[in-house]
């Protein structure tokens, strides 16, 4: 720093910016016309200098503002000397870094709930400072100080328009915003919206989703602690009706709702036997209510997303956290996921690891994927898409070593060896790139389709302008089927004519054991298999494909004890065996798959009852589940000739007919009707 900028440094008179950043009042206030001169010949017109005029201190504040934008850093007015009406006027002005002076301390207020966020405030000592003259009797405004020094780091051109003072939504946008929120679309799909209306790249819009969602907060007038009584006495209402209905919550000192989880016992039944790995989805938040909501979903054996419970939190952070994870294991009865996919969050990260000490924790990678427009877009520009499709393949990759010179070349060659986010990226890589996941089971939820399908799922009860009462509404919906979807596409499934393509035994067996969907996956790696060959080794099987001569998969099977394992780890990923051990067992002569590789959770069952959560038996619900045995007979023997399946059709349209011509008994009540339907998935 030069000895004249030196000069001019002293200290802020805001308490709140002792110690960072201060403007001396004398050093600079009158500068000879020869400086004054000089400035203007040497210093280019974008570029604040000493003696600088402008005609009004607002035209001052809007072309540092436009420097500070181009040097990457925002501006905030700080200091004025003198009152507009009083005197002399206002006489002096400062403009200061948006990082400028320390974070104050806050008194805490027990009546009112703190918001655990972090000051960006860093003592930076950047500024401009201007003076009112009145020479030749002419009113103007002169720049006498200025300092273009940080102690931080300035954003690059294309990241600086995310800094809150270049965040600004029109008129026009806001008219459009509530439009669309009325419609009950999401956020994140308004922004899309909004994106093709105006032609740009995602990422591109001069605000972002969390300007929206405050948006839409400031033109609701709902009392937010009306909001939480309405949805306790929902809940209370729901367990006077059905006792198996689980929630949780806890009140603050002052009686104020501060966090509840609830779920179904449908839920729990589902989760018994598709609750080995789970999505903890943490990143919405219903405008109705200012706080993060929690969804848990997992998938079951039809490959549809399935919900297990739903949690509000007033805070996102570790204790928060850790008393959802408590309430949901509470609810499942102390059984935890195997696996669970998250979004990118340190808190929750730790909650897990302390709650549930035995489950692999990954993140989401379609959370991730989300971000890379607003974190790459701007960044490489033409090469954005090069970019991506390079990340999928490096995503998708078998091996870790694979990974690792393959990650080290997409830097060197896209030039990101400063970026954060790819350093982010790369130091959180063992939760989300899938050669270091293989060896955990996910069921196929990091696949692009099936995150498309439980985002779909979650969308179905989410909307922008939901409020609670409306919201355990829609849950209840989604998770009762009244809108049909998710049993439609189920006996879509069941009564498919399935074709089989290699004529293998293994396949036939498979496909009368396994659902339509899980078979598809197995039917895909039987097709691979007659490609691959197979050559015993000492300790196994190397198996590879016929026209490579070097490398391959390494399988070891154990024929007495039906025991195979192959290097790939995708029966241990997937739950449905790889090419390279269907590739041995035929080998072998073996004609059926073994048990253990017929996993439950894929297989064509039916729901069973928990033993605590089980209705006294009696003889109307004997006769439903009768009825559920010869429904599920239909299916089996109509899907086996085009001929069947048609008169099935027939004959089960004019049943269908003929029972709603019927009357329904008033004390049959509706979840034992809707508990008794999801069985027949």
């Amino acid at each position: 720093m030069s000895e004249e900028v030196g000069q001019m440094m002293l200290m802020y008179d805001d308490p709140s910016d002792q110690r960072s950043l201060s403007l001396d009042d004398t050093s600079s206030t009158e500068e000879s016309p020869d400086e004054t001169r000089l400035s203007l010949e040497t210093t280019n017109d974008l570029i604040p200098y000493i003696g600088q005029r402008f005609p009004t201190h607002d035209a001052a504040y809007e072309f540092y503002s436009e420097f500070a934008k181009s040097c990457g850093f925002s501006i905030r007015r700080h200091r004025t000397e003198g009152k507009d009406g009083v005197g002399k006027g206002l006489t002096r002005r400062y403009f200061v870094c948006h990082r400028a002076g320390n974070t104050p301390v806050k008194t805490s207020n027990e009546h009112k709930p703190q918001r655990n966020r972090k000051s960006s405030r860093c003592g930076c000592q950047a500024y401009m400072r201007i003076s009112k003259s009145t020479d030749l009797g002419v009113l103007e405004w002169r720049v006498t100080g200025f300092a273009n020094h940080h102690n931080h780091e300035l954003l690059e051109p294309n990241q600086v328009r995310f800094l809150p003072a270049y965040r600004t939504i029109s008129e026009t946008d806001k008219n459009r915003i509530l439009m669309f929120a009325k419609t009950g679309i999401s956020v994140q799909q308004m922004m899309r919206l909004l994106e093709l209306e105006k032609c740009v790249e995602p990422g591109y819009l001069p605000f972002t989703e969390k300007d929206v969602r405050n948006l839409l907060q400031s033109f609701r007038k709902v009392d937010p602690e009306d909001e939480s009584i309405d949805l306790l006495r929902m809940c209370r209402n729901i367990k006077d009706k059905d006792p198996n209905f689980k929630f949780e919550f806890t009140l603050d000192s002052n009686g104020r709702l501060e966090n509840i989880a609830w779920s179904y016992a449908s839920s729990v039944q589902s989760y018994e036997i598709f609750g080995d790995t789970v999505v903890f989805d943490t990143t919405h938040r219903l405008t109705a209510l200012d706080m993060p909501l929690g969804i848990w979903v997992g998938m079951n054996n039809y490959g549809m997303p399935c919900f297990f419970s739903c949690v509000f939190l007033r805070e996102e952070n570790l204790r928060s956290f850790s008393w959802a994870l408590k309430a949901f294991l509470g609810f499942m009865n102390g059984k935890a996921p195997q696996t669970i996919l998250t979004d990118q969050n340190m808190c929750l990260k730790e909650a897990i690891g302390m709650e549930m000490p035995t489950t692999k924790h990954a993140l989401c990678i379609w959370l991730i994927v989300a971000k890379f427009p607003s974190w790459f877009n701007a960044i490489l520009s033409e090469r954005y898409n090069e970019w991506k499709n390079e990340f999928y393949r490096l995503y998708n990759l078998e091996t870790i070593e694979d990974f690792e010179l393959g990650w080290r070349d997409m830097v060197n060659s896209f030039g990101l060896h400063t970026n954060r986010h790819i350093a982010s990226l790369y130091a959180l890589r063992n939760l989300w790139a899938l050669p270091y996941l293989r060896s955990h089971f996910f069921a196929g939820m990091t696949s692009p389709g099936q995150s498309k399908s439980i985002n779909a799922f979650i969308q179905r009860f989410l909307s922008a302008q939901s409020r609670l009462a409306q919201f355990v509404e829609q849950v209840a919906v989604a998770v009762d089927f009244k809108d049909q979807a998710g049993e439609q596409q189920t006996m879509q499934q069941n009564i498919q004519n399935i074709s089989l393509k290699t004529g293998a035994p293994m396949e036939s067996h498979a496909a009368a054991v396994l659902t339509p969907f899980a078979f598809s996956k197995l039917q895909e790696q039987l097709v691979m298999a007659a490609h691959y060959a197979s050559y015993q080794i000492e300790d196994g099987f190397l198996v590879r494909h016929h026209t490579k001569l070097e490398g391959g998969r390494k399988v070891y099977w154990v024929p007495r004890e039906g025991i195979i394992n192959c290097s790939c780890h995708q029966f241990e990923f997937s739950g449905i065996l790889c090419r390279h051990a269907l590739r041995v067992l035929s080998t072998g002569n073996c004609f059926q798959i073994p048990e253990r590789y017929l996993l439950l959770r894929w297989r064509r069952i039916t729901m069973p009852m928990s033993k605590n959560l089980q209705a006294p038996r009696n003889d109307h619900m004997e006769r439903i589940q009768l009825l559920q045995s010869m429904v599920s007979n239909l299916l089996t023997e109509s899907a086996k000739s085009k001929e069947r399946l048609d008169l099935a059709m027939e004959n089960v349209s004019i049943l269908l007919s003929r029972i709603r011509e019927q009357p329904v008994a008033a004390a049959l009540g509706f979840r034992d009707v809707s508990s008794t339907q999801r069985n027949f998935t």
